[in-house]
């Protein structure tokens, strides 16, 4: 492989984590990269090499949210052991299935998500539902238990639906939704990886350099995400939704 192709990688990887930190949907920035710059492997190989920097950066920006964030551990470690199965599940789908029939549902969830965002102007400024512990933990397992599955079979955009699922479902605000979507994201990331190991899909002489470059973006990300808050996060996370709508646009209506 040549060298300015690893270093093209690398840079993709640190602004990846750069906004996986923030809002989630780092996969959308490196994932295409990778596959224009590996066209010669199989799509399984480079989604599995990919999750080793998604984890590595996912990790330290976790760290720091972890110092600032108050967690609710006991509803996380049931949503992150959920969301690893399905994510185990999903990925082994992955190498046997193609995924391309999900991308037009994408399109149209994604949609929906953008126009809800941007008019309704408070949303994931406060925390605002009160759920009783059953019905959150019950909507907490549906929802780790879907995205994780899409993580581990398609994966770009699931740090942002992991965002909105907080937001929107269990009532979070977007600084707290953020830090949460972290725990559960590593989940998602580590079931996978359990995953493409024992299929030896994982390319480790691209991964571990892209793994460091994500991780020092993951942890520039969240501190600049805790510095400014819920409001920057909201605007944020709707410019991370309109552009994964525009990389599903285009491979439906394109590609």
């Amino acid at each position: 492989m040549e060298t300015y192709l690893l270093i093209l990688l690398c840079i993709a990887a640190f602004f990846a984590g750069f906004v996986d930190a923030i809002v989630g949907g780092g996969g959308l920035i490196q994932t295409p990269v990778a596959l224009i710059v590996l066209p010669n492997l199989a799509v399984s190989t480079i989604i599995g090499t990919l999750k080793i920097p998604a984890f590595s950066g996912t990790s330290f920006a976790a760290r720091q949210y972890l110092k600032k964030v108050d967690m609710n551990w006991k509803l996380l470690f049931i949503m992150a052991l959920v969301a690893f199965c399905f994510a185990f599940l999903g990925s082994n789908l992955l190498t046997l299935v193609s995924n391309n029939f999900m991308k037009p549902l994408l399109l149209v969830v994604l949609s929906v998500i953008a126009i809800y965002t941007f008019t309704k102007k408070n949303f994931g400024i406060h925390q605002e539902k009160n759920l009783s512990p059953k019905k959150q933990l019950v909507l907490a397992m549906l929802m780790s238990s879907g995205i994780g599955f899409y993580d581990g079979f398609i994966g770009p955009g699931t740090g942002s639906f992991l965002v909105l699922g907080f937001v929107a479902i269990l009532g979070f605000d977007f600084l707290h939704a953020s830090a949460n979507a972290k725990m559960v994201n590593l989940a998602t990331n580590f079931g996978s990886i359990c995953l493409f190991i024992l299929k030896g899909k994982i390319i480790w002489a691209i991964a571990i350099p892209m793994a460091i470059c994500n991780a020092i973006g993951g942890w520039i990300g969240a501190k600049l995400a805790i510095k400014k808050g819920n409001g920057f996060i909201r605007i944020f996370f709707l410019l991370v939704v309109i552009g994964t709508l525009i990389r599903f646009g285009y491979d439906v209506f394109f590609k």
